[in-house]
């Protein structure tokens, strides 16, 4: 973290603490007495196969321990309440080489070794008025423009403000700008960007609007200035059907477009998709269409994952022209008798792909999830997962990968 950064961190602290200190005693009881705190323990092991001729390497297998601490504090009483949240990460090294680094798991420099360690912590402001929040610091936004990735040893971060109102019953709106990231994998915060290129800001906005309980739409738009500018259309509905079964469909639409002087080339690409999920009981199965178009893939921010349905274990299916489709199916153990586990299996296939000279590349992943939460006993909330899958593409495209990851996690409740 560079010293400019810790300054505005700082910065924002001793604001706080000065705007608490001129309140009466009495309003800071609800600042300490709804705040939270807890540790989020995680610890990954990931063995990757290369299977393809001339893989620059066989295998990529390392094991490393995750540590999150999480502060969260109430709001001061008022009118306005003011209040303060705190982040702390740590991976370390269990197990890994130069020669099977690059899981994602842990960073690596010029000498290709993986690092014994690496960490990141950050302070976030917040200020309440009526039903709208205002944050500022290091944020983890979940919306269809930007999302965290969570999907190693230490969720990526970003930094800057984020306002998120629900004034208008029904209608939830969001409007923010970040300015840098920091990845799952390392300890350092960089500019936003997209691939090689970087940018100065990141801005958002858009919001869901509820018709009901089973019916919403939501619109977006982001712009990485100078680099990419992009809307999201969304529709979720969920309808109960006879016997006991539900609909939940979720449909999408992307419209990316290049902004300014375009840092990382033309940028442009549409990406319609829908997810289609019924369920009984135990049961459920999934089916998903994603369709892109234009002559480039589907952008997305460094240190996030894509908002796509595609989105699985190892690939992403957002490649230039792709069209892909997806069959999944998950079960609860517990309607035999067995609370805590669950089993999940899904096939994705993506075909016409364009990347460089290949025209007409295909590719596919099978995955496997198999997980358990322990239900009582010293260990209870334990989780312990199993994920399995086999990555292959052709048509001029070369990658074979076999893959297994065993994660487990653990949440510690402070106060």
């Amino acid at each position: 973290m560079n010293l400019a950064l810790k300054t505005q961190n700082h910065y924002w602290l001793m604001l706080l603490i000065l705007i608490a200190s001129m309140l009466a005693p009495d309003a800071m009881a609800e600042f300490f007495k709804d705040s939270t705190g807890r540790l989020e323990l995680r610890n990954h092991a990931l063995n990757r196969d290369f299977r393809q001729t001339g893989a620059p390497q066989s295998k990529a297998d390392e094991w490393a321990q995750g540590f999150t601490l999480r502060l969260e504090s109430g709001f001061t009483e008022g009118n306005i309440g003011v209040g303060l949240d705190a982040l702390a990460e740590l991976g370390l090294k269990l197990d890994s080489s130069g020669e099977r680094r690059g899981t994602g798991l842990l960073p690596y420099g010029a000498s290709q070794e993986p690092a014994d360690s690496y960490s990141e912590w950050g302070l976030t402001a917040k200020v309440r008025a009526s039903k709208s929040q205002f944050k500022y610091g290091t944020l983890q936004p979940i919306l269809p423009v930007v999302t965290y990735n969570d999907t190693r040893l230490l969720g990526s971060t970003f930094q800057g403000g984020w306002l998120t109102s629900q004034e208008l019953d029904g209608m939830t709106l969001n409007i923010g700008r970040l300015t840098q990231a920091n990845l799952r994998d390392s300890s350092n915060r960089e500019d936003m960007g997209y691939g090689k290129a970087r940018s100065d800001a990141f801005d958002f906005a858009g919001g869901t609007y509820a018709f009901s309980p089973d019916l919403s739409v939501s619109y977006y738009y982001g712009k990485l200035t100078e680099v990419y500018r992009q809307q999201f259309l969304g529709l979720l509905h969920r309808q109960p059907l006879p016997g006991g079964f539900a609909l939940r469909s979720d449909l999408r639409f992307f419209n990316s477009r290049g902004d300014g002087v375009e840092r990382a080339g033309s940028i442009d690409n549409r990406n319609l998709s829908g997810m289609f999920t019924l369920s009984r009981g135990a049961h459920k199965v999934t089916a998903t269409y994603q369709q892109l178009s234009g002559g480039s893939a589907f952008p997305f921010l460094n240190g996030g994952d894509p908002y796509v349905v595609n989105l699985v274990t190892y690939n992403t299916f957002t490649r230039a022209e792709e069209d892909s489709w997806q069959l999944r199916y998950d079960y609860d153990f517990a309607a035999l008798g067995v609370p805590g586990l669950t089993f999940m299996s899904r096939y994705t296939d993506g075909r016409h792909v364009k990347a460089g000279a290949v025209s007409n590349g295909r590719e596919w992943e099978r995955d496997t999830d198999i997980a358990y939460v322990i239900q009582s006993g010293p260990l209870k909330n334990l989780s312990l997962r199993w994920r399995n899958l086999t990555f292959r593409s052709g048509n001029g495209l070369s990658t074979a990968i076999d893959e297994n990851r065993l994660i487990v996690g653990y949440t510690l409740a402070l106060w």
